[in-house]
């Protein structure tokens, strides 16, 4: 079932729906805007409350208690300076790996009881993981007959995933008028599930290039087509670029917490020959450690996928 939203146009998908139905509305979405939001998904509540009150009692700490982390280059704690490339925004945020003993080791410098953020961060990364799994799998349903279900998401599971969270933490700022939180920019992986608190900031850039804003919901999971999945669908998928503008419409808080799906880096990045039968290849093979590394020597406004098009 797809819910209709007045104020964006683009659809909500009611995950509870019939599964054949459910994936032909998610390739929809995904070639038409790169973009989504997604209801009764199966994550529970209480864990996206609970690692947004973590993240809550992190950003309140005195800067030099955050600073502990360590600067992001590129994981760890950052404020303002957002990329390696000198990119800048209004915000601050916590930049994680998502592998267990990176998360102990990273919590021991957040908090005193570093077992509850550890516990929580891990929790909350295991369930928003298996959702972006199931995403998948509906994607590749309804990519067409012979692609495995299993294509995509096997590369979020592979005990060497590359895939990373992120806090992102933007202070009321009256009077700043429209002002960047984050720049505009595409998200190199595959996927990036994304929930944030009730405070408006998110917006994405529709094919007319029109700016829209997104409606915050606390309870759905904003679904962001990355630039491999645009790769591995021969551009059938379209890696969306979006935007967060700085939290001036608010005296709270706005907090944003992103999943980003990535595979092991040394997989290779093409697309699967099922999806070739009728059109050739319009990107060159590439690994994901040769694309991530291209991608932090450009500003977040750069557009990365045309170097890896063939001729």
């Amino acid at each position: 079932m797809v819910v209709a939203t007045q104020e964006m146009k683009i659809p909500t998908i009611d995950l509870s729906g019939k599964e054949s139905h459910v994936s032909k509305v998610i390739v929809e979405a995904c070639e038409e805007y790169g973009f989504f939001k997604v209801i009764n998904h199966g994550v529970p509540h209480h864990i996206i409350r609970t690692m947004e009150h973590e993240g809550f009692e992190f950003f309140q700490k005195p800067l030099p208690e955050k600073e502990r982390v360590g600067s992001a280059n590129p994981f760890g704690y950052g404020n303002k300076n957002i990329g390696l490339s000198g990119d800048q925004g209004e915000l601050e945020y916590l930049l994680l790996q998502t592998n267990q003993n990176s998360l102990h080791n990273t919590s021991k410098l957040i908090s005193n009881a570093s077992s509850n953020f550890s516990y929580t961060v891990v929790g909350y990364v295991e369930a928003v993981r298996r959702l972006a799994c199931e995403i998948l799998g509906l994607m590749a349903k309804g990519l067409g007959p012979g692609l495995p279900n299993s294509y995509f998401a096997a590369l979020l599971t592979d005990c060497h995933s590359d895939s990373l969270f992120r806090l992102n933490h933007y202070p009321p700022m009256r009077h700043r008028g429209n002002a960047v939180g984050f720049g505009e920019h595409s998200d190199p992986q595959i996927l990036t599930l994304l929930t944030s608190n009730d405070v408006p900031g998110l917006q994405i850039s529709l094919p007319n290039g029109r700016w829209l804003p997104v409606t915050p919901d606390p309870l759905a999971f904003c679904v962001i087509v990355g630039d491999l999945l645009q790769f591995m669908t021969n551009g059938k998928f379209k890696s969306v670029r979006h935007r967060a503008m700085a939290n001036t419409s608010s005296t709270e808080p706005r907090l944003s917490m992103a999943f980003f799906g990535g595979p092991p880096p040394e997989t290779t990045i093409c697309c699967p020959p099922q999806l070739l039968k009728l059109n050739k290849p319009l990107y060159k093979a590439f690994t994901w450690a040769e694309y991530k590394s291209h991608t932090y020597v450009h500003r977040l406004g750069d557009t990365r996928l045309n170097r890896f098009k063939l001729p």
